[in-house]
């Protein structure tokens, strides 16, 4: 059947997702949204400053472009968390260290309620990457560990939790983001590995899940062994040969955002909007500049004309998509009540706690007594977490319970360990960001403690005890506080091989 030209603009508008600018919906982005025909959004921190203003967002999409329409954002838990005014889920990493399965579920539960409430209808997570190279740049404690069977367990629990709460989730990085050594924000990843190692491996937790999840989110790595041309997101034999064939995946293939450096400096938004539809993906998602949004419009609506695209490829797309929605609408009727949310940061204060990992013999302090804290006085982003670790933030939380004398430096360069005083005032280093140590620092820093509040790998850098908490919510350095005052113990369980001190690579 020959489609108008209505309905061309349709089913390529059908098979985006964009975000917007702020947490307002000006009327130039709606009228830009309606002439695309997009009806999937993507929100960020700049989007969701408090409840109110987000709920008044995701009504005004849905005015301008329908009540059947997906509202995404990442809430993994840990770092990567968009909306800092509901109660803070704990990191991935974190319930693997705790490693109880029943306790995932309630997690990935009480997330879902914060977003129900909000009207969002799906979150980019649970994160499925094996994190078993300690020198990834971006995956860390965004993973479930590096054994494939526990990892794919709290996963699936997580999930499970999540969508009995009626929020869809959307498993990632396919097939794979945890043994890479470049950041797909910034360029584009090689895994050269042999298939079978990747099939044994870094597929193992998707294959266990690839009948439970809605939807699964792609990556922009290479896997020459896969797929000597393509990274997955273009690929046709890893998106439709791979994950449909092979696996049997049903749900919505989303790509990672088009924007990360790894597809948008070698192809374009716009070409690779075309390709990873040709290959299989249900959803392109093109983010940040809107010029590029309406050329991928563009793009999809003139290939699906010429037959680049096939209309049947993009008519099943939109079959998915239609289906993920009408399972998982976004409601404007959930209370989130008091009683309810108060008992969510319970649950999540537990599992910080819970989490709070040794290394080695970390001592303790008794309360009242005093430390120096050597803190980075405002940890940078890493690109996906929006905001790293404040020294002010920090310093709060441990002043509870000891005085602190505080050291703050700007950059790792300029701080001269051997510049502190030597006089045998207990001295703990706090590593804020997701950055690991070089050699410099590895040889002449010398805490007594070292609290590794975000990077747990970074533990293995520094010669000194650490006490590793998968992040930094308030109540992860509340717990902090307490273990090193002696309060409770740090009963978590490390579920990856830290390695040897970071080398660069």
């Amino acid at each position: 059947m020959t489609l108008t030209p209505e309905q061309l603009e349709q089913l390529a508008g059908r098979c985006l997702m964009v975000d917007v600018a702020g947490p307002v919906l000006s009327e130039e982005e709606a009228a830009r949204l309606q002439k695309m025909r997009v009806r999937a959004v993507c929100l960020f921190r700049r989007n969701v400053p408090d409840a109110a203003s987000t709920r008044r967002l995701a009504a005004d999409l849905k005015c301008a472009l329908g009540e059947d329409i997906l509202i995404g954002l990442d809430q993994e838990g840990g770092g990567v968390m968009r909306t800092l005014f509901l109660p803070q889920a704990p990191a991935a990493m974190a319930l693997a260290a705790v490693g109880d399965d029943e306790l995932a579920r309630r997690v990935g539960g009480a997330v879902a309620r914060g977003l129900k409430s909000l009207g969002v209808n799906w979150n980019f997570a649970p994160v499925l990457d094996l994190n078993n190279n300690p020198a990834n740049p971006v995956i860390g404690e965004r993973s479930f560990g590096a054994d494939p069977a526990r990892a794919a367990a709290l996963a699936r629990a997580w999930m499970e939790g999540h969508l009995a709460e009626g929020v869809a989730c959307c498993v990632k990085h396919f097939p794979g983001h945890g043994d890479t050594h470049t950041d797909s924000h910034l360029d584009l990843p090689v895994v050269d590995k042999p298939q079978a190692e990747l099939r044994d491996y870094e597929l193992a937790p998707f294959k266990a899940l690839s009948a439970h999840a809605p939807a699964l989110m792609s990556a922009h790595i290479r896997f020459p062994s896969l797929d000597p041309e393509w990274p997955a997101t273009l690929s046709p034999a890893i998106l439709t040969g791979l994950l449909r064939r092979e696996l049997g995946f049903a749900g919505v293939a989303i790509t990672d955002a088009l924007n990360m450096k790894a597809i948008r400096e070698r192809w374009g938004q716009a070409a690779g909007s075309v390709q990873t539809l040709k290959a299989g993906a249900d959803l392109s998602l093109v983010l940040q500049f809107p010029e590029e949004m309406e050329a991928s419009f563009e793009a999809l609506r003139a290939a699906l004309q010429s037959g680049e695209l096939a209309q049947a490829r993009l008519e099943e797309a939109v079959e998915r998509v239609d289906a993920l929605i009408r399972r998982y609408p976004s409601r404007d009727d959930y209370d989130y009540a008091a009683e309810q949310r108060a008992a969510d940061e319970a649950l999540f204060a537990d599992a910080w706690r819970r989490a709070l990992t040794p290394y080695g013999d970390a001592p303790t302090l008794p309360a009242g007594q005093r430390l120096r804290l050597v803190v980075q006085d405002q940890a940078p982003s890493d690109g996906v977490s929006e905001a790293g670790l404040s020294a002010s933030k920090l310093v709060a939380a441990l002043s509870h319970r000891h005085a602190l004398e505080v050291v703050r430096f700007q950059q790792r360069a300029a701080l001269d360990w051997s510049t502190l005083p030597q006089d045998g005032v207990f001295t703990v280093l706090a590593s804020t960001t997701r950055e690991r140590y070089g050699r410099r620092e590895q040889q002449t820093w010398k805490p007594d403690l070292h609290l590794a509040l975000w990077n747990p790998y970074a533990a293995a850098d520094i010669a000194a005890p650490a006490l590793i908490s998968y992040g930094f919510a308030d109540a992860a350095l509340e717990a902090v506080s307490r273990r090193l005052a002696g309060e409770i113990p740090a009963a978590g369980r490390l579920p990856v091989a830290l390695g040897q001190p970071y080398q660069e690579q």
